[in-house]
């Protein structure tokens, strides 16, 4: 799978690990982030794998900044793009399974490296259910709709 990670100046040395992560697992992963602790602002990195995951570019993202809320809250405003914040595994899975979740966010001053790692990993390893997600996940896309 061709995955997005984008992450800010709080997250680089995580978004590192994971990136290796990810390609270890057989994944080409596209860097959107940042490489230095240089101040930087995350919305700008928010839109641009926003951007890439809504015109398929990828299949997917990961997104990392200090929470993982703002720049995930920034990737939102793009129109399909559906981003979740993980702190744990399941709750990874369950955005997969149940929301159809095309990005995935968390904080590098929230979890581990190894919970990151686990987060990731339930994300990648679930799959859509369909059925009355479905319909759920067509609501969200009413939604932008009436909301642009």
């Amino acid at each position: 799978m061709k995955i997005g990670i984008g992450n800010d100046h709080a997250a680089v040395e995580m978004k590192m690990q994971i990136k290796e992560y990810m390609e270890g697992l057989g994944h080409e992963v596209v860097n959107y982030g940042v490489d230095t602790t240089a101040s930087c602002n995350y919305p700008e990195i928010g839109e641009r794998v926003g951007i890439a995951v809504a015109s398929d570019e990828v299949e997917a993202a990961v997104l990392i900044c200090g929470t993982g809320v703002g720049i995930s809250m920034a990737a939102n405003k793009v129109h399909g793009v559906r981003a979740a914040v993980c702190s744990e595994p399941t709750t990874a899975r369950l955005v997969k399974e149940h929301n159809n979740a095309n990005i995935i966010a968390f904080g590098a001053r929230i979890v581990g490296i190894e919970t990151a790692k686990d987060i990731v990993k339930a994300y990648l390893e679930a799959k859509f259910q369909g059925g009355r997600h479905e319909t759920r996940v067509k609501m969200f896309e009413e939604i932008e709709k009436r909301n642009k």
